[in-house]
């Protein structure tokens, strides 16, 4: 099968993209691993995205979908394994299903949660250990549970686990939050936060289910057992650009390095979202990521096809 542009990944930035080439009558197919929607499906509550006042990722993500579908993106629930570009200047896409060409493609694949690396978190994955409020919240209904991390995502996910829990401390190793201050604001107020600061996890205990963590305070060199139920981990992501490796040029990070329009070290080859290597990650930028990448995507067919 043959198509002017192939978008491997669902979240915001190539469900956009999809929309733009899609409108612009290219043969579009989006490619997602899983189901459309991305990091953000997995979000409780977005409020900061022009002309939504409130809705949750779900829903946002749901809309994008089928906007894309409305103007004619075929998407397919399929993994990439491989994408090369050969002589004949398409890319070859092969996926668990089948091989395609695509005269340009846009990498939307995002990423995913970055593991802490310490004793007892994968032993204990899904008996205590989660990377999604969202997901696995109501489990812990009345109960005491810690997030680490400090940055926007820790600090929404723990207010929203307040609806179910008794308690959420907020393990942070620094002294203050690095997200937005509103948030900041809403969680100081909430009586069911505690924070605890210049602190890490040093190991993940329990026996069938997690029951306490191993923290160290890293100014004072203090160590404690701190007793819960539950572990939520947001200290940030790793982008999922294995596939893309050998084409494009990648940041210290494993992000993929592109230019002003989206475009990577490969004629045709386009990055957007999570994905690409940059200091902001927010639904509105993946969003003016794709719309670029998909404008700059038509110039190219136009010019070499």
């Amino acid at each position: 099968m043959e198509y002017d542009v192939a978008i491997i990944g669902g979240g915001p930035g190539g469900l956009t993209a999809g929309i733009y080439t899609s409108r612009s009558r290219l043969k579009t197919v989006l490619i997602e691993k899983l189901s459309p929607g991305g990091q953000i499906a997995l979000t409780h509550c977005i409020e900061n995205y022009p002309g939504v006042e409130s809705m949750s990722g779900y829903d946002l993500s749901s809309v994008m979908e089928k906007q894309a579908r409305h103007f004619g993106t075929e998407i397919r629930i399929d993994e990439v394994l491989n994408i090369e570009k050969k002589d004949d200047n398409f890319f070859h896409i092969t996926s668990s299903k089948e091989t395609i060409k695509a005269k340009a493609v846009i990498a939307a694949t995002g990423a995913k949660p970055r593991k802490l690396d310490i004793p007892g978190e994968l032993a204990f994955l899904s008996r205590g250990v989660s990377y999604c409020a969202v997901c696995d919240g109501a489990f812990f209904r009345n109960k005491t549970v810690a997030v680490i991390g400090g940055g926007n995502t820790a600090v929404e996910e723990a207010m929203y686990l307040t609806k179910f829990v008794s308690k959420v401390y907020v393990i942070h190793r620094r002294d203050e939050l690095r997200s937005v201050k509103i948030i900041q604001e809403r969680a100081f107020a909430n009586e069911k936060i505690e924070f605890i600061w210049d602190t890490i996890v040093t190991e993940i205990r329990g026996e069938k289910t997690v029951n306490n963590l191993s923290l160290k305070n890293k100014k004072t060199g203090d160590e404690k057992l701190l007793p819960l139920d539950g572990v939520f981990v947001y200290v940030g992501m790793e982008p999922a650009s294995g596939i893309f490796k050998d084409l494009v040029d990648l940041s210290k990070s494993g992000f993929i390095v592109t230019d002003m329009n989206m475009h990577t070290k490969t004629p045709g080859l386009f990055a957007v979202g999570d994905l690409r290597d940059k200091n902001i990650w927010q639904v509105s930028v993946a969003v003016g990521d794709g719309s670029i990448a998909a404008i700059n995507a038509e110039k190219y067919i136009t010019e070499n096809f």
